[in-house]
């Protein structure tokens, strides 16, 4: 018997810009990142590059009547939700562009590719005039500080020039002009000025992260966001904080920096139900071989992060705790995302040492762990919390961050334990991470054993 068909209906976006033969950046990244937010991606080419993670060998720009017939043929057939642009190269597609988008009733996002990473101005004088109308015919604008300065004349120096900068696009007739790309301090700030105000998004730098297609990323981000109803604002605000861990979880691929990761949120959440069952594996076996030896007063929480792990809400831990029994261990809930704060916070922190590391327990310490560690010889680092500074607001992250420092900020090799003897009001502490989930079912056990004799 033949099945019924299942139609699936996304919203269609179009992305207008040119190749990128490396795969990080241009129409590649675009049609990614779309269907990673969830809408089907068309597009439009206006240039072929030769290129790769180390930078452009040629262009080709094809002639405006095949961009035209491109535009065309794709708004004859599809019900387009958004649009947005790059690389348009010449002033003749700039104003065809600019012509298509003034018949558009749907959002537009401009991201005016302009200006290279490494400061090269990609377009002549009269093509970068022509933008002028493009910007003004927008819903979004997304020129980074050196494109924003092409734009306005403001050099981006810092959060007020991008304010400034920003404030100029709107005059222009934007309705909502984002300048991206500032590095102020430690923060990379992205600036949001519509109608409503201003809006600032601001992220931890990653040192020495590739940046490849991070304009592209993040305009087709807002578009797809767009395409499936967000407001400008909501847009903005998702495509920001997804671009933060595509950035920090990149592409290592190429003998260059590399690229941005198009596809990481839709690979953080593929990867949640083989980590929740990785943790589901570590529960069974503490139960089975009863761990009852290390288990605290407080009880043992289990934690698995996925690779992409940015928040407690990305890891699988146990509800509750595993505590103590009459014949062994028992945990006291299943095991569920975002179920554990503590063990979570320390994990995530850990990570931005050792990304490596997925997986993380605690444990009991006193003079027989101690002797069980050192029989083991396993690197090992002893905190002191009574030098734990002052806790602000989020205690527990707080907290969990300045253990993370102290353990790896001055060692060679990243310890598998780190334990701590205690303060007022706090038990002695073991913290045990690992790679693989095994791994770390197999120094839980090793310790057991060891503390048994």
């Amino acid at each position: 018997m033949s099945r019924q068909p299942a139609p699936q209906r996304p919203p269609v976006a179009l992305t207008v810009a040119g190749s990128d033969s490396g795969g990080g950046a241009g129409v590649q990244a675009d049609l990614q990142t779309m269907a990673a937010h969830g809408a089907f991606g068309t597009s439009v080419l206006t240039a072929v590059t030769a290129q790769h993670t180390r930078g452009v060998e040629t262009t080709h720009v094809l002639p405006v009547e095949e961009v035209r017939a491109q535009l065309d043929a794709v708004a004859a057939d599809f019900d387009l939700r958004a649009v947005k642009t790059g690389m348009l190269a010449t002033r003749p597609i700039v104003e065809l562009v600019t012509e298509f988008a003034a018949g558009l009733d749907r959002p537009f996002v401009v991201d005016p590719v302009m200006v290279a990473a490494s400061g090269d101005r990609l377009l002549s004088s009269d093509a970068e005039a022509a933008y002028e109308d493009l910007v003004a015919a927008a819903t979004v604008a997304t020129p980074n500080a050196d494109e924003a300065e092409v734009l306005t004349g403001i050099a981006v120096e810092d959060a007020e020039d991008a304010v400034a900068a920003g404030r100029d696009l709107r005059e222009l007739g934007v309705d909502h002009a984002l300048v991206t790309g500032g590095h102020f301090g430690d923060d990379a700030v992205d600036v949001l000025v519509s109608d409503d105000g201003v809006h600032r998004f601001s992220h931890p730098r990653v040192a020495d992260a590739a940046t490849h297609g991070s304009g592209c990323t993040l305009s087709s981000a807002i578009a797809a966001r767009l395409a499936n109803g967000a407001s400008p604002v909501d847009a903005v605000h998702g495509a920001s904080a997804f671009m933060e861990r595509a950035v920090r979880h990149y592409a290592d691929v190429g003998a260059g920096p590399g690229a941005v990761n198009h596809l990481v949120g839709l690979r953080e959440r593929a990867e949640r139900q083989s980590t929740a069952t990785a943790v589901r594996r570590i529960l069974e076996r503490f139960v089975e071989a009863d761990v009852s030896p290390l288990v605290p007063e407080v009880g043992t929480n289990v934690v698995g992060a996925t690779t992409y792990a940015e928040s407690p809400a990305e890891t699988a831990a146990v509800e509750g705790r595993i505590n103590r029994t009459t014949d062994g261990v028992a945990p006291t809930g299943g095991v569920r995302f975002g179920a554990s704060g503590h063990v979570a916070r320390y994990l995530l922190a850990v990570r931005e040492f050792d990304p490596d590391r997925r997986f993380a327990c605690n444990c009991r310490f006193d003079d027989d762990v101690e002797a069980a560690l050192d029989a083991l010889d396993w690197p090992t680092v002893e905190l002191d919390r009574q030098d734990q500074p002052d806790r602000g607001a989020d205690r527990d992250g707080s907290t969990m961050q300045w253990a993370a420092r102290k353990a790896y900020a001055d060692t060679d090799e990243p310890p598998v334990v780190v334990y701590d003897r205690g303060a007022v009001g706090k038990e002695p502490m073991c913290r045990v991470t690992a790679r693989w989930a095994d791994e770390l079912i197999d120094r839980m056990l090793a310790l057991r054993d060891e503390v048994a004799g």
